[in-house]
């Protein structure tokens, strides 16, 4: 079964954690110094924060995360039939999690990701870099979402 995904660049994580912690009646399943995330049942979503350097505050990008090869396939058909340009980004480490990735963006510049999470890392990880995909809120330094070549990069 699919999850939604969605991802959230914040000002102050500990406010937020508080936050949506009292919003969604659980606490975080992951929780690191510059990073949150709650894997949620009902509603069944991905939700993460993050406090990053330069990153533009609010939504930096939604995906749909799958649960195994023949789903994420299916989903990368999707990708393939909406006519978009998209970036195969295949394994990588993001979000203190292993992936394997790929990305578009709809017609109005919104960045989605597409993704199978195979384990966890220690590292919050790199971002792909392609301009053509950035959404207003997926700015320099905003993390995961594909980034503008003049970026200093980010984390993953």
């Amino acid at each position: 079964m699919k999850r939604f995904h969605v991802h959230v660049g914040v000002e102050n994580l500990d406010q937020s954690i508080a936050f949506y912690s009292s919003l969604f009646g659980a606490e975080p399943s992951v929780t690191k110094a510059d990073y949150a995330k709650w894997m949620l049942e009902d509603p069944r979503i991905n939700f993460a924060i993050s406090v990053r350097e330069g990153a533009v505050k609010g939504i930096e990008h939604l995906g749909i995360q799958v649960e195994d090869q023949a789903e994420l396939a299916e989903v990368y058909g999707r990708l393939q039939a909406a006519d978009r340009p998209v970036l195969e980004e295949g394994a990588t480490t993001c979000c203190y999690a292993k992936s394997e990735k790929s990305w578009i963006a709809d017609p109005d510049g919104v960045v989605w990701e597409a993704f199978l999470t195979s384990g966890e890392s220690t590292v919050y990880g790199g971002s792909p870099q392609l301009e053509q995909l950035v959404s207003a809120n997926a700015g320099s330094g905003a993390c995961c979402a594909p980034q503008v070549a003049a970026a200093s990069g980010c984390c993953g």
